[in-house]
């Protein structure tokens, strides 16, 4: 099992990410590309001792930039969506 502190880069304060939040006990987090849901739910409930009821996980493809006439990709990124069990609360931002 990877160590803990590597499965988790940032949390996602998008738009929707934050309606997620607000609608349900549903929390985004970007995550390494390699883990798999079992390790994101094991390393979630550890780190943060809240239970988990269940994880889904997206890949988000890298969008091509152009600078000058030099032709790149921004670098794919996993997201997780993380939905906690009924009564659980996760606080990760507030006064923001």
């Amino acid at each position: 099992m990877r160590d803990l502190y590597t499965i988790f880069k940032s949390p996602c304060l998008t738009e929707k990410a934050l309606a997620l939040k607000d609608t349900g006990d549903k929390v985004v987090f970007q995550v390494d590309r390699n883990a798999n849901k079992i390790e994101i739910k094991n390393a979630f409930e550890k780190f943060f001792k809240v239970k988990v009821k269940d994880v889904n996980t997206y890949i988000l493809k890298g969008k091509q930039k152009r600078v000058g006439k030099f032709i790149g990709f921004k670098s794919d990124i996993k997201k997780a969506v993380i939905t906690l069990q009924p009564g659980e609360k996760f606080e990760y931002v507030e006064g923001v």
